[in-house]
């Protein structure tokens, strides 16, 4: 069974950061999980849209290994059978993927499961389906992920977050200027592509992002 429950998972979430290679400004997924580790990422998500699934195995286990060497939870958007096959930490589906009832069946206790609802209806099912925690947005407006419609806003994501009982983290449009707002909407922390992979310092970015989430949840207590 899986270590990343409860306060362990809380703390991950704080700054999750999600790879894009489209953004990455020619660096190597490595390269960039590295420096933003350095500058205090909590999280790791593999997104791997295009290309051959073995060059996504061989990135995914240098990746695995990084984050298993740094404490860092390692997870893998969409792909359960990629995600198994690296032995991820954890596996986040969206209301496109396979339902997370599926998705827990074949992974089990072993792994951390995150979904992505579009509505409060379907924020509730995952949770009751065995859902580890929600990622919510966008947040804001963002041309990042084009098929993330348009933006939910702090309102929405605070419904959320007020009607479950697992941790919800913020994603969409997140940068250290408005990450604050997210986490005082009831969010333990923000899911970021390129305020983190597409800055030009990489570790100064995730360090500032890190810092504004660490204020923000001082000031609730946590």
């Amino acid at each position: 069974m899986t270590t990343w429950r409860g306060a362990r998972l809380r703390e991950a979430l704080r700054l999750y950061v999600i790879t894009d290679r489209a953004l990455a400004r020619g660096r190597p997924d490595i390269e960039i999980a590295r420096e933003a580790i350095a500058g205090g990422a909590t999280a790791l998500q593999l997104r791997w849209k295009a290309g051959p699934l073995s060059e996504a195995l061989q990135v995914g286990h240098a990746l695995r290994a990084l984050c298993r060497e740094a404490g860092v939870l390692f997870v893998v958007n969409d792909r359960v059978d990629l995600a198994l096959a690296l032995e991820a930490d954890g596996v986040h589906v969206g209301v496109s993927d396979l339902p997370v009832p599926e998705t827990r069946k074949l992974v089990g206790e072993s792994m951390v499961v995150g979904f992505s609802p579009e509505t409060l209806e379907q924020a509730l099912a995952a949770e009751a389906a065995g859902a580890d925690y929600l990622g919510v947005g966008p947040v804001y407006p963002t041309t990042t992920k084009p098929d993330a419609g348009p933006a939910v806003g702090l309102e929405h994501l605070a419904q959320i977050a007020g009607a479950v009982g697992i941790p919800v983290v913020g994603i969409g449009g997140i940068t250290a200027a408005n990450a604050a707002a997210v986490i005082r909407a009831g969010a333990v922390g923000v899911a970021v592509i390129s305020a983190v992979v597409g800055a030009e310092d990489v570790r100064e970015a995730a360090r500032q992002l890190r810092e504004v989430v660490d204020a923000a949840l001082a000031e609730r207590g946590q």
